[in-house]
């Protein structure tokens, strides 16, 4: 890949990396491609050599986002598989995460959003689902059987849930209880019968 190439698939990550941030921040409708551009410290013009659509860009920017967390755990040379369910948990319906929503779960900051969006956007988000149900199954006592996929999916699906009216909440007191309540749930959910 000569130079010209290599940096233009630079600004092209960095234009996804920043998409992906800002839309978990505001939206899928929250932030103009002018104003992401602007950001970027390019021009509106230089969007369409790198997307022929906004549409095409919030679709890399979600694709981009429900990878983040993997992609984070690699960059520190961790497997994310190694990582516990209680690991997981804690990290995950944490306050830290509550609080930095531009760099969290895509699905508990867009999942509104993301039902409302284009087939393309639900079919990135359709296949982030069943890696993430599939990769809960994995933390999951006994994970070939049907009942670890369904505890896996009841967890997510709380977790989730959780995460985002922790984030509704504008009581610190609630949103902790919330967070806490659900964090003990789904770590005793491998054992229930």
């Amino acid at each position: 890949m000569g130079r010209s190439q290599l940096e233009k698939q630079k600004t092209h990550e960095r234009i996804v990396t920043l998409a992906a941030k800002r839309l978990r921040e505001e939206g899928l409708e929250g932030i103009g491609v002018a104003d992401l551009m602007k950001e970027a410290g390019l021009t509106v013009g230089g969007f369409y050599k790198h997307f022929a659509s906004r549409d095409e860009l919030v679709a890399e920017a979600v694709e981009s986002a429900i990878g983040s967390w993997r992609r984070q755990q690699e960059d520190k040379g961790i497997d994310p598989r190694s990582i516990s369910l209680d690991e997981y948990v804690d990290t995950y319906l944490s306050e830290r995460h509550r609080d930095h929503c531009g760099e969290g779960c895509a699905y508990a900051a867009l999942t509104a959003d993301m039902a409302r969006s284009s087939d393309t956007v639900r079919a990135v988000a359709t296949e982030g689902l069943r890696r993430n149900f599939d990769a809960m199954t994995a933390r999951m006592p006994k994970p070939e059987t049907a009942e670890a996929r369904r505890k896996a999916i009841i967890a997510s699906c709380l977790m989730t849930g959780a995460l985002g009216l922790a984030r509704v909440s504008n009581d610190e007191a609630l949103s902790d209880e919330i967070l806490e309540t659900v964090r003990s749930f789904v770590k005793e959910l491998p054992q229930a019968e």
